[in-house]
């Protein structure tokens, strides 16, 4: 059967050379099996015959679009005659009288009209599938699917399937009625019994799911909805339970194959700290993170530890503990930022922490060169340099450490893993990995995206904090947001205004920003003004940040540049102009850089009038709630599991071909549950019993899909 499976799709009836190369080129289908595994997108009930007359029903008139358009529906009847028309301005049509007994019907064409009057024959009774539209006062259906009664195997198909296509092979005759007649062509060819089971019977029996071969043959040409549902059901939990079996193969290898270093000891670092420096008590959430981290550090496994928070709610603070810890079991600790601002950002934080304490922190990023940089390798490789702060610079193979014990990652989302995996060779043993994230990830989406990682999450904010106010205001309400804005100037608070700035590299957004900001010059007179974007110098955008944070400017007019690695707690505004192109998480990113203080802050969305519906649920919710994990949820169940960010790049290192994270949250628990179970008891992965499952994940790993991402 695998050689039946690995057969060139050329070779299938109906493909020959030209169609193989389409295929590939725009599905990467090569092979039957990829064939195969290529899955509808819809289902459309292909049993069910309406009579002409039943259009003035109103039953189906429940599902008619204001346009005068029904559901797809399939007639049976006979064309009366044929009508050319070619009105001025307009293409020539063929217009074809079509009749069941019980009204008439047009059916109209605009291309190929020689073979349709050549093949469609006045007389011939016809099976006519389509949506019928109402033009000129009367139903007509155009291009409809067309098969003669007796040819036809409508009623054999049951649920007819519906394929995705580019517009390239649409272009070229390739629809999705030509993939469907591509895989039966396929199906009919596979012998009863040929398609290889990967999953035990033990599995199928228990979770109650049809094999595989019955879940592929159903998925292609199901009889009924229960049919869809059934096979959907068993390919969804394949595919994310080898994903989940995966990770959790990765990760009992790596633990078993580093050990931890352990920190038994807390001393006077910590304890001087906590005494004597910590700002505010620690809220429950930081305690019980604090314990959990704690905990990997004694155990004696590395720790690899994901801490998800808010923005505000005091990641930071938990990690400078966490090196601590380190720095007084005799280690070194560095912690990894994506940008040079939030590097910066970072280390100004942490020295404001430790205040006088005897602990060296240094800075390395991009901007740090010649005998300041010899200062800092130097101070790493002796040991004088503690605490590391810097970019990607960090795992540069010039960078090393005299004795690294943890290392902090911040925002994992802009890692690659194997940029988190080059940490473990700046030390004899793997470093303990703390990983933070102020994109708050929904546990479905982090048990996929993170699962070789523990989950640490601080819900609740520091005391003294205020809740953000989020405001929704339309373009035309600028007048009274202007004059917010100056009542709260005059209040003595600072006020941020964001460009929609997506893609920076765009020359129309950034001159949409000079625009911009000569337009908030000029209406606001009155105050200082800084700009940021992320095209200017690095020291161009230190210089206008220092203004804002030093209080030099009243209003910073940016881009997304600011969403993270600012900390200005005089700012109590947060304007973003058309926030209808930002996804939900990279506003309440945004939003996140107010509400800093003690003073109440607030977050304005503008937008123009006329939003679609999701954009306006998306508005409706940032004003409705401030909690990160509802709307990363929404975001998720919105925009599917691209990048949380708000970006349409995705946030998932490999290919789901039918499950949806955001919606079959269920099913990633269930297959992480069976992966889980599978580890525990076959903790080597050389069980016989076994064998089926670890066979087909080397197979899987052997195709296309990055798992290298995730392993």
């Amino acid at each position: 059967m695998t050689d039946i499976l690995s057969q060139d799709i050329m070779y299938l009836p109906g493909v020959g050379p030209h169609r193989k190369d389409l295929l590939d080129s725009q599905l990467h289908i090569k092979t039957w099996g990829d064939l195969l595994g290529y899955y509808p997108y819809k289902y459309v009930d292909r049993t069910k015959f309406y009579r002409i007359a039943e259009f003035q029903s109103p039953l189906l008139f429940d599902n008619v679009a204001s346009a005068g358009s029904l559901p797809f529906v399939q007639i049976k009847g006979r064309i009366l005659s044929y009508d050319t028309y070619t009105d001025p301005g307009q293409k020539r049509r063929v217009v074809a009288h079509f009749s069941d007994g019980s009204g008439v019907v047009d059916l109209v064409w605009f291309h190929g009209l020689r073979y349709v009057t050549q093949t469609y024959k006045i007389g011939q009774e016809y099976i006519v599938f389509g949506r019928p539209t109402i033009f000129q006062q009367r139903w007509q259906f155009a291009h409809p699917d067309m098969e003669k009664v007796g040819e036809s195997n409508v009623t054999e198909m049951g649920m007819q399937p519906y394929y995705m296509t580019t517009e390239k092979m649409k272009d070229r005759g390739m629809t999705s009625r030509s993939l469907e007649k591509m895989t039966k062509a396929l199906v009919t060819r596979i012998p009863q019994g040929a398609i290889p089971e990967t999953l035990l019977p033990e599995q199928l029996s228990r979770l109650h799911l049809i094999g595989r071969e019955e879940a592929l043959r159903k998925i292609h040409y199901p009889q009924s909805m229960d049919d869809v549902q059934r096979a959907q059901m068993r390919l969804k939990f394949e595919e994310l339970f080898y994903v989940q079996l995966n990770i959790l193969r990765y990760t009992s290898e790596r633990r078993k194959k580093y050990q931890g270093y352990v920190f038994k000891r807390i001393g006077p670092l910590f304890n001087d700290f906590y005494r004597d420096n910590l700002p505010f008590e620690l809220t429950g959430a930081q305690k019980r993170v604090m314990h959990e981290i704690r905990a990997d550090l004694c155990s004696g496994r590395q720790m690899n530890r994901l801490l998800q928070g808010d923005v505000g709610s005091g990641k930071t603070l938990v990690a400078l503990m966490a090196m601590l810890i380190a720095l007084d079991n005799g280690f070194q600790a560095c912690i990894m930022a994506p940008t040079e601002i939030l590097a910066e950002q970072h280390l100004a934080t942490i020295r404001e922490f430790l205040k006088d304490m005897p602990v060296r922190v240094e800075l390395l990023t991009g901007i740090v060169k010649g005998k300041r940089r010899k200062e800092v390798l130097g101070g790493l490789l002796d040991g004088s340099v503690n605490i590391l702060v810097g970019t990607h610079a960090i795992i540069e193979d010039t960078v090393q450490f005299h004795r690294l014990g943890l290392a902090v990652v911040d925002e994992q989302h802009r890692f690659g893993v194997a940029q988190r995996a080059k940490l473990w060779g700046k030390s004899d043993n793997p470093p303990h990995i703390l990983v933070m994230t102020a994109t708050p990830i929904p546990r479905t989406l982090a048990m996929t995206l993170y699962g070789d990682l523990d989950v640490s999450v601080i819900n609740e904010l520091p005391p003294g904090r205020k809740p953000i106010v989020t405001i929704h205001k339309y373009d035309n309400q600028m007048t009274s947001l202007y004059q917010g804005i100056r009542q709260q100037i005059h209040q003595g608070r600072q006020v941020y205004i964001v460009f929609p700035l997506i893609e920076e590299s765009e020359k129309m957004d950034l001159k949409n920003l000079e625009d911009g900001f000569k337009a908030m010059c000029d209406v606001f007179p009155e105050f200082r003004l800084s700009k940021v974007h992320g095209r200017m110098k690095p020291v161009e955008k230190e210089a206008e940040m220092q203004k804002f944070l030093k209080g030099e400017t009243q209003i910073l007019v940016a881009t997304t540049v600011i969403e993270v690695g600012v900390n200005v707690p005089n700012a109590s505004v947060m304007v973003i102009l058309d926030a209808q192109r930002f996804g939900l998480s990279q506003l309440h990113q945004l939003r996140g850089r107010v509400g800093r203080g003690a003073k109440q802050s607030y977050c304005i969305l503008v937008t123009n009038y006329k939003l679609s519906e999701e954009t306006r649920k998306r508005i409706d919710i940032m004003c409705d709630t401030n909690d990160g994990f509802r709307i990363a949820e929404a975001d998720l169940k919105l925009r599917g599991p691209g990048d949380l960010e708000g970006t349409q790049q995705s946030g998932i290192a490999f290919d789901l071909k039918i499950a949806d994270i955001a919606r079959d949250g269920q099913l990633v628990q269930l297959s992480r549950d069976e992966a889980q179970k599978v580890i525990d008891a076959d903790p080597e992965c050389n069980l016989p019993a076994n064998s089926l499952l670890w066979n087909h994940l080397r197979e899987l790993r052997k195709t296309n899909i990055n798992w290298s991402e995730i392993s």
